[in-house]
C-alpha cells in the first residue's frame, strides 16, 4: 500500500511518490536535491556572465571614443573561401583614429577594400587603413567599404557567430563577436 504524503509536496510529486514505496527521509533528500539541482541550473546560466570579461557583444562595443555597432558577416556557400565582414564605426571623440587592420582564426587573412563604380564598372581596391574622423562614423557595408575575409577555413552558416579583431591606432585591439546573418542580407539585423 501506497505511504501517506505530506502536504508541502505537488499533487505531479504525490502521483510519482504515491506510486512507489520509497522512505519519507528518502523523498525529502530527493526534494532537497532537486530544489539545489534546480538553483544550481540558474545559477549555470547567470554566473558565467559575471565571470566573463565584457568583451564584446554582436551588437555595440565601446572602446575609447569608438563605438562598434555590429559587426555581422553573410552566410558563404560551402564551397567558398572568401567573405566579408561589416561594421560601423562611430568616434565619438575629438581626434580621428584608424584602422589599421583586422584579424579573425576563421580565414588566413584579411584586408580592407573599398568598392567603386566607376562607367557602370564595379572594382575593389585594397587600402592599407580607414580613417574615422572625430564626431563622425565610417560604415563597411556590402557594395562598398568592407573587409575581405580571404581563406576561409570553413564556410560561414547563417546563425552562427565567430571571433575577430579590430586594431586601431588610437583605440588598440578590439575583440568582437560577428554575427553570421543570411546570405542576401544587405544590412544588420537589430
Amino acid at each position: 500500500m501506497a505511504e501517506a504524503v505530506p502536504s508541502r509536496v505537488s499533487s505531479a510529486h504525490q502521483i510519482l511518490w504515491s506510486s512507489t514505496s520509497v522512505s519519507p527521509v528518502t523523498r525529502r533528500l530527493t526534494l532537497l536535491g532537486s530544489a539545489w539541482l534546480a538553483a544550481l541550473a540558474l545559477a549555470t546560466l547567470f554566473v558565467p556572465s559575471l565571470l566573463i570579461p565584457a568583451v564584446a557583444s554582436a551588437h555595440d562595443v565601446t572602446a575609447g571614443a569608438l563605438t562598434i555597432q555590429h559587426p555581422w558577416a553573410r552566410a558563404t556557400a560551402a564551397s567558398a573561401r572568401t567573405g566579408a565582414l561589416y561594421v560601423t564605426v562611430t568616434n565619438n571623440g575629438t581626434e580621428s583614429d584608424r584602422l589599421l587592420g583586422v584579424s579573425t582564426e576563421i580565414a588566413a587573412q584579411c584586408e580592407m577594400h573599398v568598392s567603386e563604380t566607376t562607367g557602370g564598372m564595379m572594382t575593389m581596391r585594397m587600402v592599407e587603413d580607414l580613417e574615422i574622423p572625430a564626431g563622425g562614423s565610417v560604415t563597411l557595408a556590402p557594395s562598398g567599404t568592407h573587409v575581405m575575409l580571404m581563406g576561409l577555413k570553413a564556410a560561414l552558416q547563417k546563425g552562427t557567430t565567430f571571433p575577430a579583431t579590430l586594431r586601431f591606432e588610437k583605440a588598440g585591439e578590439v575583440a568582437v563577436q560577428v554575427m553570421v546573418q543570411g546570405i542576401a542580407d544587405l544590412a544588420p539585423a537589430d
